[in-house]
């Protein structure tokens, strides 16, 4: 398949990822908290905002570009599973990761799953 059927969850995904995005700018205080619990270096926070906002994009023009928001859900499932390494390497137990990493890998596994791949 091409495009996402259906694609409401793609939408909402695109949303989740702008609200993530613009959080990361600054960024507010619990993501400044759980970028030092995890000890992703400060010279990189700057990064995270473009890459959430650049997935964004590619959900939401993956709705008329073909192949667009499957090849953006499935690097946002990569993307997490590398948050929940960085986590699980720093032994960071708690809510950031069983809430927020986890719960963002499984909301996008649904996405990638559901409109794209059955």
């Amino acid at each position: 398949m091409e495009f996402p059927d259906p694609v409401w969850p793609v939408i909402v995904l695109a949303l989740i990822q702008l609200v993530d995005g613009l959080l990361s700018v600054g960024p507010v205080t619990f993501v400044a908290r759980c970028f030092n619990d995890v000890g992703f270096p400060r010279r990189y926070w700057r990064l995270a905002p473009l890459v959430k906002l650049a997935a964004t994009v590619g959900l939401v023009l993956g709705v008329w570009v073909p192949y667009l928001a499957f090849v953006t859900s499935v690097a946002l499932v990569a993307y997490f599973v590398v948050a929940i390494s960085f986590h699980v390497r720093a032994r960071d137990f708690g809510r950031n990761l069983f809430v927020n990493a986890t719960g963002m890998l499984l909301i996008c596994l649904a996405v990638t799953v559901f409109c794209f791949l059955v």
